[in-house]
């Protein structure tokens, strides 16, 4: 007998949108096995944002679908078609994929602590007690540990963006999407943040990264996707990608950024 591959963690698959005459994501298909990192560049309106929203489905594709972890993300098939979940089932689906975004979005009359535990407690995944006590190890495990009562507006950028992530990690998601985590930082805040998610991709987390830090995703990345107008143009292996790109957009790119 022969071994069966291990399901894909996540596949996107010929997904489109729009907004109104704007094709922002034209086709999109997209394989992320378990563990591995992905880490997605594009210049400035190329879609990459658009498709993490997509992925959790806090975007409606116009065509395509998304599946995770061999489950429909945001649908259900009714005979030949795609039928819309209820809002609570696809909050059901959206606690299983953590996001971390470009500006925090911590609750800021919320301590440290409360931010982490509160998804847990409003889920029912936890009670109060069990949550917080999670809570207070991812804060150890984001290095903030001693700052479980303070609250958001008593931190640095960077220590906000690592709550975040501890926040993401609380539902114990199978999959954490990062939009561009370091752009809302001075720079040098970055390195803390990105020791933090080179932590969970060392650690066998499943990640979907949107950044422009070329250095990170050379050292962390699994596979590396160019996104140009709404389209894959190449992906591959770090090492291919960024050294040796094959596709003009890809290299015009790294040109500018390297």
């Amino acid at each position: 007998m022969t071994a069966q591959a291990a399901p894909a963690a996540l596949e996107v698959r010929g997904v489109h949108k729009a907004y109104g005459a704007q094709r922002v994501l034209d086709g999109v298909d997209l394989t992320v096995p378990p563990g591995q990192v992905t880490v997605i560049l594009g210049p400035s309106g190329s879609g990459k944002s658009t498709l993490l929203r997509v992925i959790n489905h806090l975007e409606r594709p116009d065509a395509g679908h998304v599946i995770l972890g061999g489950e429909l993300i945001g649908v259900r098939r009714h005979g030949d078609r795609l039928k819309e979940l209820g809002e609570r089932a696809i909050l059901r689906q959206r606690s299983r994929i953590g996001f971390v975004f470009q500006n925090f979005n911590l609750f800021p009359h919320l301590t440290v602590l409360e931010n982490v535990a509160a998804a847990p407690v409003a889920t029912g995944q936890l009670g109060r007690r069990e949550a917080q006590e999670q809570a207070r190890g991812l804060l150890d495990r984001v290095g903030l540990a001693d700052r479980a009562g303070a609250y958001p507006r008593q931190l640095s950028g960077g220590q906000q963006q690592r709550v975040a992530i501890a926040r993401a990690l609380a539902l114990r998601p199978g999959i954490v999407l990062f939009d561009e985590p370091t752009s809302a930082l001075d720079p040098e805040l970055v390195g803390e943040v990105l020791s933090v998610i080179k932590g969970l991709a060392t650690g066998g987390t499943t990640l979907v990264v949107v950044t422009h830090e070329i250095g990170f995703a050379r050292e962390v990345a699994d596979h590396v996707v160019f996104l140009d107008g709404g389209r894959i143009v190449e992906q591959g292996p770090p090492a291919v990608v960024l050294d040796h790109p094959r596709h003009p957009r890809t290299k015009e790119f790294l040109s500018r950024v390297l």
